[in-house]
């Protein structure tokens, strides 16, 4: 098993929400509320370490950082400015692009999903020039790294865009995540599992709790996501009776996928398991659980919620048509049909690490990007200050 850690990191980890309450998102946790939205190879850039961030700002400070994330499913960019130790959002996209489309069947990216992808990095190629980005750091995950044209399709977003996308690896995927989102894991005693469901892959990543970041102890990613999942099963049939067919044979493809995991953590399992998701799927769960007429990133983000509510959810939503789902405030039509593969995967993860609650965040892979940035800009800037220091104490001639 090959060690995901970062380098140890000194960032400031906030303060937890009590059990049931959402944790309000403000700029000491990553965030501005006026922000709106949501195995190939190993990185390709040497892993940033991070820095204290306990000390006067320097003029880079002042400057954005950005992050950009190309999944199977979407594309999101998220722009901040460093602030007290965090950072403060200042811009934020994402877009529905469906870049794995077809993926499955052909082994390759599509000419149409290619289109809508490029279609939505010029959209981020603008807000990086407009907010005068300091720097920068764009990936893609599982669609790029599956698909046979996937270098292709990076040299053609480069020159049409001017963005150097960076295919990371299935572990360095599994990395951000945690470093995005751990703070919001609910406080309790041993091991807790962060996921996070993709739309070509999902991740698993078991974890030691600690100051300033968690220890990861395993993981496991699986070529299964809410659009891998939707098209190797097939299409969705028009009775209940096969819908709920078809969403059994989705449930038992996960968890035979994740079984030598399952194998390896049970020894970890603590006397009250701790669970905490970061995907599309949960945050729409979430959204149905609280009942909400639209979707609201403020209540969400940092909710914890009963995992048997989410499996309610999960099974009344794999009987429904899709049309039915489409009705349903916060799922849309952009989810109806991609739906019942997360709740699927999510009730797979419920049977590996039987939680009686769920922490959920809208965050993960882009503010873990963020968040190595800043930290490893300033480590540079100290190291620099250091030489400065030597040289005009004649120390360095």
């Amino acid at each position: 098993m090959a060690d995901i850690n970062p380098p140890e990191e000194r960032e400031k980890a906030g303060n937890r929400a009590p059990k049931g309450q959402a944790r309000r998102p403000n700029q000491h946790n990553g965030h501005d509320s006026s922000s709106g939205d949501n195995n190939r190879g190993g990185p390709r850039n040497a892993r940033p370490k991070a820095a204290n961030w306990r000390r006067p700002p320097h003029k880079s400070f002042k400057q954005a950082y950005a992050a950009i994330d190309l999944g199977t499913n979407n594309c999101r960019l998220l722009i901040a400015r460093p602030s007290d130790g965090n950072f403060v959002v200042i811009d934020a996209f994402s877009r529905v692009v469906r870049l794995g489309e077809g993926l499955a069947q052909n082994g390759r990216l599509s000419d149409q999903a290619m289109d809508r992808a490029l279609g939505a990095l010029k959209v981020c190629s603008d807000k990086l020039r407009k907010r005068n980005v300091h720097l920068a750091r764009s990936v893609a995950t599982e669609a790029c790294r599956r698909a046979n044209n996937g270098e292709a399709f990076i040299e053609r977003v480069k020159d049409e865009t001017g963005i150097v996308l960076d295919i990371i690896s299935a572990q360095e995927e599994a990395r951000l995540a945690v470093l995005g989102c751990h703070i919001l894991l609910e406080d309790g005693i041993g091991p807790a599992i962060i996921f996070d469901i993709g739309g070509g892959s999902t991740e698993l990543v078991l974890i030691e709790p600690g100051a300033p970041v968690p220890r990861i102890l395993d993981w496991q990613s699986v070529p299964w996501g809410v659009v891998s999942l939707s098209e190797t099963v097939g299409k969705e049939p028009e009775d209940e009776h096969g819908r709920l067919a078809r969403y059994t044979k989705m449930k038992q493809l996960v968890r035979d996928s994740f079984a030598e995991f399952a194998e390896r953590i049970d020894q970890h399992k603590a006397p009250e398991q701790r669970l905490l998701g970061t995907s599309g799927t949960v945050t729409t769960l979430a959204s149905v659980h609280l009942g909400l007429p639209q979707y609201d990133r403020k209540a969400v983000d940092g909710l914890i919620v009963p995992a048997e509510s989410m499996r309610d959810i999960s099974q009344r939503l794999s009987g429904m048509s899709p049309c039915e789902r489409s009705q349903l405030d916060c799922i849309g039509h952009d989810r109806a049909d991609l739906v019942v593969a997360g709740c699927a995967i999510l009730e797979a993860i419920l049977d590996i690490w039987p939680a009686e609650r769920l922490g959920v965040a809208d965050r993960g892979i882009r503010e873990g990007i963020l968040r190595s940035l800043m930290a490893a800009d300033a480590e540079g800037y100290e190291a620099q200050a250091a030489l400065r220091r030597i040289k005009q104490s004649g120390g360095l001639r």
